[in-house]
């Protein structure tokens, strides 16, 4: 498979090669004129009476025409090289054309060339120019290929029928004609880029005349893929044209071809886009065929430069590059500063910089030189930062090179006087007018910006400066001093001598401190003060000034500002005041905790001695918050009854605090109470649900409350909204199965269920309040199952066990704790 860039080759014909076909095995298509349409006769091959009939004899007449046509226009072209390069030989051995022709012809021989691809070779060494540098760079690069030769005579013979041509369409059918359909192109557009950004099509092969028409003029914004190649240097190229999503003269013909959009540029200034179609998608191209597409572009840059892209409906007409010196009136008429600048070439024709042509008088320098130093220069020479961080140098160029202008606030500039860089602020504006740009700016005064700025500081912080003159009595107030002291202007300054008689009483001595160590000590000094103005207002001002000494060491002036400190001061005084009320806020609150923790450890201390029951150990546990502001009301009960039941509980009331803790003695003792009475746990609960309802004040609380029989091994228990209690049964703990019951102080009355359990010898239950196993991160039951985790390690004894588990607890919601454990003897 051939490349999609390289020529295709010929397909096989069936004939050996130098032989021709005999006409009657020709298929012939011959268009001939139907009206306003043309109607197309396909002659079969080897019809032998269809070539002899009539309309075969005209296929066989216009296909005749037609190659030689086809050979007359090679001929003519390789004509014109050829006597181009005889030229050449003329100018450089200084002979005759005759002797000329005999030593092309020698040289060819000696070559093994052809003539035509010999008068290449001669021309580009000649030239040195695009064309000559891609042709050897494409031969270098394809030393073996055969075809080489070939392309090299198609750039030169393209070069030199867009040379030839009158206007852009002459160029677009050259160009398709001997450089892009051999390698394998199906259309070309050349489009004409407007000084507003738009994009007219100059010329183009490959398109039906009503595809061209609808893409005559494409307005300035429009994406297309010929506007896309605009901003990158090397072309745009699209291997797959669906895949961009972008508009394209052409698309419905060849959606999935490929395409490139290379700028068609001279010196710095780009004039148009040159746009190839491909019939299928393309591959990433080599260097040498996108250099080679790019010496194209420039062919038709030289077409596009000698004409004005027409606007919608317009014809074509010769372009007239604008007079500069119209240019030049223009930005003496303009009210801002202005620079007319002409494009500065090297000796290739490459854009290198912009010569500063002329500037208005009302141009202002950044390092304040004259105009006449400024005329004359290069950009780059009297401004070289403009190629640094405000990247001047590149929107100049672009605009130069495109025609869109370009406008910005407030750009930094910068210039370099005596080796010093000096910045200024402007406003920049640049367009392009022909073949010169105009670049206006409007420079910042920075003085008046500075003393804007200071104006607006003084207002908003409410500061008034003075200067007196110590030796003329000359005395200098700005405008914020007098609104400070409330008087007109026309009362005139107050001398600073004079300043206790328009202060407090009280702060005479603080002010009298300040004159002396200000006139006296000549020393800088501030002081604050009660200022009380004509009008009745008393404001707090401070007053911050410094002397300034003449060369013999006398005090001659005193310079310094008035602050307007009112609202600070007031807000000082309330801030004063807040801190004193938490202050005393925090004390009442420390005691009130300290009283609860009093109370709390009182009643349950953390450690409690163990208690004395038959064939039964217990052990407890209370870890109280972290906080000391956050005294909780858990609780927990181990007694034996009368009954020689021993009565185990936890509990935890809602709430922190003093009322959570009186709540919760309330609470423990009223359950020792009801369970003199013999009832089971069910009935204790019911009976303590009344008490929390209708006692507490609307408290709420859960508990977990069990009656063991030391005689039966057998254990009851009730719970009210609390988590159910564990068992460690040898390496296994689980919970006990639940119960129903509702929180203690939700409704009047609630009935409890009842559960039993046998416990055997070595056996251990856990009783717990949520404050060891709570997180924030997670939910209860996976807590309680890394408690469960925990608990089936059973130390040798109980308190190692509890300690155990408040060790490694993993709570982190800075609660009470509770623990009440069991173990069977």
């Amino acid at each position: 498979m051939s490349h999609p860039l390289q020529p295709a080759e010929p397909e096989p014909t069936g004939a050996p090669p130098g032989t021709e076909q005999p006409p009657d095995e020709l298929s012939t298509a011959v268009a001939l004129p139907d009206g306003d349409d043309l109607a197309v006769i396909e002659v079969p091959a080897g019809d032998g009476d269809a070539q002899r009939s009539p309309v075969g004899r005209l296929a066989a007449t216009v296909e005749r025409l037609r190659r030689e046509v086809r050979e007359a226009q090679a001929e003519a072209d390789g004509r014109a090289l050829i006597e181009l390069a005889k030229g050449i030989l003329v100018e450089r051995l200084g002979c005759g054309p005759a002797q000329a022709a005999r030593q092309l012809a020698e040289l060819t021989e000696q070559a093994g060339m052809s003539p035509l691809e010999f008068a290449v070779e001669v021309i580009n060494q000649a030239a040195r120019d695009r064309v000559a540098e891609v042709t050897s760079a494409f031969l270098a690069s394809t030393a073996e290929d055969r075809d080489s030769g070939a392309s090299a005579v198609r750039l030169r013979a393209a070069e030199s029928g867009a040379l030839a041509a009158h206007d852009a369409q002459a160029v677009a059918e050259s160009l398709m004609e001997h450089a892009l359909r051999p390698i394998g192109a199906e259309a070309v557009a050349i489009w004409a880029l407007g000084s507003d950004g738009s994009l007219t099509l100059a010329g183009s092969a490959g398109f039906s005349a009503a595809e061209a028409g609808r893409w005559r003029y494409v307005p300035p914004g429009v994406a297309t893929v010929a506007r896309r190649g605009l901003g990158e240097r090397s072309g745009h190229w699209i291997g797959c044209l669906s895949d961009t999503q972008l508009p394209s003269i052409g698309q419905h013909l060849h959606p999935d071809g490929g395409r490139a959009a290379v700028p068609a540029g001279t010196g710095g200034r780009i004039h148009g886009v040159l746009e190839i179609v491909w019939p299928g998608p393309i591959e990433p191209q080599s260097p040498q065929i996108v250099r080679q597409v790019e010496a194209l572009a420039e062919l038709c840059a030289h077409t596009l430069e000698t004409s004005t892209p027409p606007r919608p409906g317009d014809e074509w007409r010769p372009g007239v590059l604008p007079d500069v010196a119209e240019l030049m009136d223009l930005a003496d008429g303009l009210h801002d500063p202005a620079l007319v600048l002409l494009p500065y070439l090297d000796a290739e024709g490459e854009l290198v910089d912009f010569r500063i042509h002329h500037v208005n008088s009302r141009f202002l320098d950044p390092s304040g030189r004259p105009r006449g130093v400024v005329t004359g220069s290069l950009l780059l020479e009297a401004y070289p930062m403009a190629a640094g961080e405000s990247e001047l140098f590149d929107q100049v160029e672009r605009v130069y090179a495109t025609g869109e202008p370009f406008r910005a606030r407030r750009m930094r500039l910068t210039a370099l006087v005596d080796e010093v860089p000096l910045a200024a602020v402007a406003d920049i504006h640049a367009s392009r007018h022909g073949g010169c740009v105009l670049l206006i700016w409007r420079m910042e005064d920075e003085t008046a910006r500075l003393a804007s700025l200071l104006q607006h500081a003084q207002r908003l912080g409410r500061i008034g400066g003075f200067e007196e003159n110590l030796i003329t009595g000359e005395i200098t107030w700005n405008g914020q001093l007098y609104d400070l002291y409330g008087k007109p202007p026309s009362d005139g300054p107050i001398p600073l001598e004079n300043l206790p008689a328009h202060a407090h009483p009280d702060d005479a001595v603080a002010i009298g401190r300040f004159l002396r160590t200000l006139l006296h000590h000549r020393r800088p000094a501030s002081v604050a003060f009660r200022l009380q103005r004509p009008d009745g207002v008393t404001r707090h001002i401070r007053v911050v000034a410094e002397p300034e000494l003449d060369t013999d060491g006398r005090l001659f002036v005193v310079r310094g500002a008035y602050q307007d400190i009112s609202a600070h001061h007031w807000t000082e005084v309330a801030l004063a005041a807040t801190r004193d009320q938490l202050a005393h806020s925090e004390q009442q609150a420390s005691e009130r905790n300290r009283l609860a923790l009093q109370l709390q450890h009182a009643i349950m201390p953390p450690t409690q001695a163990p208690l004395d029951a038959p064939g039964l150990r217990v052990a407890v546990r209370y870890r109280p918050a972290e906080t000391q502001h956050l005294v909780g009301g858990d609780w927990y009960d181990a007694v034996v009854l009368p009954s020689r039941l021993v009565l185990l509980c936890v509990g935890d009331v809602a709430g922190h605090g003093i009322d959570a803790a009186t709540s919760m003695v309330v609470l423990r003792n009223a359950l020792r109470g009801l369970a003199v009475t013999g009832a089971g746990p069910a009935q204790l609960l019911s009976w303590l649900n009344m008490v929390v309802h209708h006692l507490t004040g609307g408290v709420t609380a859960t508990a977990v409350c069990a009656l063991y029989d030391p005689a039966r091994h057998t254990l009851r228990w009730a719970r009210a909204g609390h988590l159910p209690p564990v068992l460690v049964r040898g390496t296994e703990a689980s919970p006990l199965p639940l119960v129903k019951g509702l929180l203690l102080g939700a409704v009047p009355e609630a009935t409890y269920e009842e559960g039993e359990v046998q416990l055997a010898v070595d056996d251990t239950l856990l009783m717990y309040t949520d404050g060891l196993i709570e997180r924030r991160d997670r939910s209860v039951e996976e807590s309680l199952t890394q408690l469960l985790v925990a608990a089936r390690t059973v130390p040798p004894t109980l308190e190692q066990q509890l300690d155990r588990l408040l060790t490694y607890s993993r709570s982190d919601t800075d609660d009470d704790t509770c623990i009440v454990g069991v173990r069977v003897a």
